[in-house]
């Protein structure tokens, strides 16, 4: 029996009488109690054919060809109201933004008593609190009075997850349901959904970027490029030893948890977009393929039919793409000091003015970082990582201890440390749409700190046209707007805003948290590059420990407001001494076997 099935599935964008393709004649199938992952870069499809499923195609876009069925039934000729009846009850679709999903102005209970009631069922409190108790959440009962905004993230994908699974449906659609989420909570939420695909022989169309992720939770994997299916079968023989230069590549650009640390290869350019799409007549990976021959050119290879296939004339030479021959330092001579903090310390008001209280989101943290240093913070949502990050850059002021800044005490906040933290410390933040400003040219945003201090429009120009080369951007970008670029290129002039005067020290973030992993090699290649060439200091703050382990020469983990453990990044990791480090550690994904 077969849940889901799609047979030469295509959809288009119908724009000025034209249609652009979209997806190009996908097949998919999928059995009771599987998990079938779709993985790829950002614009490969993935979300797409998700949506198709669902029935949330944006405007304009619709099927142009092909089959789609649910449990036998045509989803494609299915009246919309017969659709609109499955959508909750028999499929369940699983954002990856939970909060923009959930209804701001309404609590949890009353939106499952929403969704109970459009199923036609009763008892919607015992049911409700079945389902959040299912997912290991702690209090149901009271969080049914509690609005999205009162919960975490996590707590807020937990409560989707429960009402996708509350109908025991016979599919589930999860779209990037894991995204920048921490290692912990993302593990509890593949066990859930694993826990109940057995309990009810769910089927689960995983969407997902992390191809370790893929590995661990998938039977089956799709790997899709420029809306094509490139590459099929088991996950094991697909993530084990992939046939297609796509998927290798994808490899390649993911940093190892074990072993040396290697290279990473990033790919070059970017995936064609719909309209260059169009005019592309051989393999549509072919401009950025390794081994690419005049015969990939020429004409689109087939996929094949057999149980692991790949659309590649040359697939038997996809074994030897390897990383960039480089070696990597595994320890950096510290220069100067750059930053001593002692006993730092944030407390935030919480209550109402009835019944105040306190919480304590930084304590008595202590730190040094020298020239020349990456040193990562790690640890869950909630640990104090991203407003430790804020109070060295000034954004919050401190109620304890001492920051000491590029020889200067900073800890008051006076105008004269304001000026001395303008020039000494950055900060990268993690989403580079909302931190660039849309109205203004990229050279005029990437030279701001120039603007500040009234540096000559000449200057100004010179120093972006050296950012653009630094940052490997074309010349031409510098006359863009942030939305006239990809979301890889718009980080990267983030980060040459925060390097235009070249600070002693740099704070980054969860810079690469959510990136496509050959986005986020360009960026790591990138950081280790200017390291070299600039000597600057980085505090990193991240939640992939992989990435950590990679780019970073120590490692502060970070538990409850708290520094718990401390030290060079491999050690740490190799032997960790904390407890709250081990289970970190036991939650990533394991590294798959690398030919």
């Amino acid at each position: 029996m077969t849940v889901l099935r799609a047979e030469a599935l295509s959809v288009a964008l119908r724009q000025g009488g034209a249609e652009i393709p979209v997806l190009n004649r996908i097949d998919l199938a999928l059995a009771p109690g599987r998990v079938l992952g779709l993985v790829g870069e950002s614009g490969a499809g993935k979300s797409m054919i998700g949506r198709t499923v669902a029935q949330l195609l944006p405007p304009h876009f619709a099927v142009s060809g092909g089959k789609l069925e649910f449990a036998g039934r045509d989803l494609v000729s299915m009246p919309p109201r017969a659709r609109r009846a499955l959508l909750g009850r028999e499929i369940a679709f699983i954002p990856q933004e939970p909060l923009t999903a959930l209804n701001p102005v309404r609590t949890i209970g009353s939106q499952f008593a929403e969704h109970f009631a459009r199923l036609g069922e009763g008892d919607h409190r015992a049911r409700t609190v079945a389902a959040l108790e299912a997912v290991h959440l702690p209090d149901p009962a009271g969080l049914l009075a509690r609005y999205p905004h009162q919960l975490s993230g996590g707590m807020c994908q937990r409560v989707l997850i429960a009402m996708a699974f509350a109908s025991r449906p016979k599919l589930v659609v999860a779209d990037e349901p894991t995204t920048a989420l921490d290692v912990t909570i993302q593990a509890r939420i593949m066990e859930l959904m694993q826990e109940m695909r057995a309990r009810d022989g769910t089927a689960v169309l995983f969407i997902t970027h992390d191809l370790r992720l893929a590995a661990q939770v998938c039977d089956d994997i799709a790997v899709l490029y420029a809306g094509s299916v490139v590459e099929q079968g088991p996950a094991a023989a697909v993530l084990g030893g992939p046939r297609h230069p796509y998927t290798r590549c994808l490899q390649l650009a993911i940093p190892a948890m074990t072993g040396p640390r290697r290279a990473l290869l990033a790919l070059p350019e970017q995936m064609p977009g719909l309209r260059a799409m169009t005019t592309l007549r051989g393999c549509r990976f072919a401009p950025r393929c390794p081994l690419a021959a005049e015969q990939c050119r020429a004409a689109p290879p087939p996929l094949g039919t057999e149980d692991h296939r790949a659309a590649c004339f040359r697939a038997e030479l996809t074994p030897t793409i390897a990383p960039p021959e480089e070696t990597l330092a595994t320890h950096i001579q510290p220069g100067n000091p750059v930053l001593d903090v002692a006993g730092l310390g944030k407390r935030f008001r919480t209550g109402s003015l009835f019944r105040p209280g306190h919480m304590d989101a930084v304590s008595e943290a202590s730190l040094a970082i020298a020239s020349g240093e990456f040193v990562a913070v790690v640890g869950e949502s909630g640990s104090g990582k991203s407003t430790l990050g804020r109070l060295l850059v000034g954004l919050e002021r401190p109620t304890a201890g001492r920051i000491l800044l590029a020889g200067r005490d900073v800890t008051a906040g006076t105008e004269a440390d304001r000026r001395h933290r303008v020039r000494n410390v950055q900060m990268v933040f993690q989403d580079p749409q909302s931190a660039l400003n849309p109205r203004r040219r990229v050279a005029a945003i990437m030279t701001q700190a120039m603007e500040a201090v009234g540096a000559p429009a000449a200057e100004r120009a010179r120093r972006a046209a050296e950012l653009l080369a630094e940052m490997g951007l074309a010349p031409e970008t510098g006359a863009r707007s942030p939305a006239q670029l990809s979301g890889g290129q718009r980080q990267r002039v983030n980060i040459a805003r925060a390097l235009c005067t070249v600070p002693p020290l740099l704070v980054a973030d969860e810079i690469v948290s959510g990136l496509d992993v050959s986005v986020q090699a360009q960026l790591l290649n990138l950081l280790r590059r200017l390291r070299a060439e600039l000597d600057f200091a980085l505090l990193f703050i991240s939640h992939d420990l992989a990435v950590v382990r990679h780019v970073c020469d120590r490692v502060l983990v970070m538990h409850r407001g708290r520094i718990v453990e401390h030290g060079p990044t491999e050690q740490v990791f190799a032997a960790p001494r904390h407890e709250y480090t081990r289970t970190l550690l036991d939650s990533m994904p394991k590294d798959f076997p690398m030919a």
